[in-house]
């Protein structure tokens, strides 16, 4: 087994290699505006950290999101394109369930990640009991105004960008803990799904709202007189 994993649902541009048992290679660069020219290079770097060769890849994990729309489809495309050309298959996983599992916390926390609009995307999670063990996610992933759930995550433990910028509304904020996406901790998720029985999502988006740039509603028509 050789899983290459990758997400671009965050600022980071990440990828990983994974045999079954071990991370083989990471490659993390943060770098919200340049996902599309970062990722190939990126697959390259770890590949060749890694000693293996592209047409060795027998599965693709995708981070899905939530994301905003163009940082996103960069990941899923090429994920996609990967996995036509070398006819392997393509699973997605929750981009905020990396972040969960590479937490590692024991106790119930929440992981909030921006989603810019001073919006955030967040989810709540369990505890886990082994770090073997999946992270299980306790709610749907939703995309909310910090102000909103001041209530419901004030002095919970939460980590990721989104609780580190609004550390005023999510209290419990872990600074030690993960703050953008990690390509290995998506495939050590994946990996541990897979032990548990679990099945993979497909390598659909998960945008939650519609995207940033959109056909402004008066634009003028010219026609040919």
């Amino acid at each position: 087994m050789l899983l290459l994993a990758l997400d671009t649902a965050t600022p980071a541009v990440t990828v990983a290699l994974h045999d079954g048992t071990d991370v083989l290679a990471e490659s993390r660069q943060v770098d919200a505006r340049r996902h599309g020219e970062l990722l190939l290079p990126a697959v390259d770097r770890v590949l060749g950290a890694a000693g293996r060769k592209l047409d060795e890849v027998s599965e693709i994990v995708v981070g899905v999101g939530p994301g905003p729309y163009t940082g996103l489809r960069v990941g899923l495309v090429t994920a996609a394109t990967f996995g036509a050309a070398l006819g392997v298959p393509v699973h997605g996983l929750c981009t905020l369930d990396g972040l969960a599992h590479a937490a590692g916390l024991t106790e119930p926390f929440v992981v909030a990640t921006d989603a810019r609009r001073k919006e955030v995307y967040w989810a709540r999670y369990d505890g886990r009991p082994s770090p073997g063990h999946p992270v299980i996610r306790l709610t749907e992933p939703a995309v909310d105004r910090p102000a909103d759930l001041a209530d419901q995550v004030a002095g919970v433990p939460a980590v990721g960008a989104g609780a580190l910028l609004y550390d005023t509304v999510f209290t419990g904020v872990r600074r030690e803990g993960p703050e953008h996406q990690s390509a290995a901790a998506l495939a050590e998720l994946a990996v541990a799904k897979r032990a548990a029985g679990e099945e993979l999502l497909e390598p659909r988006p998960l945008y939650l709202r519609r995207p940033d740039a959109q056909v402004p509603a008066n634009y003028k028509v010219v026609t040919p007189k």
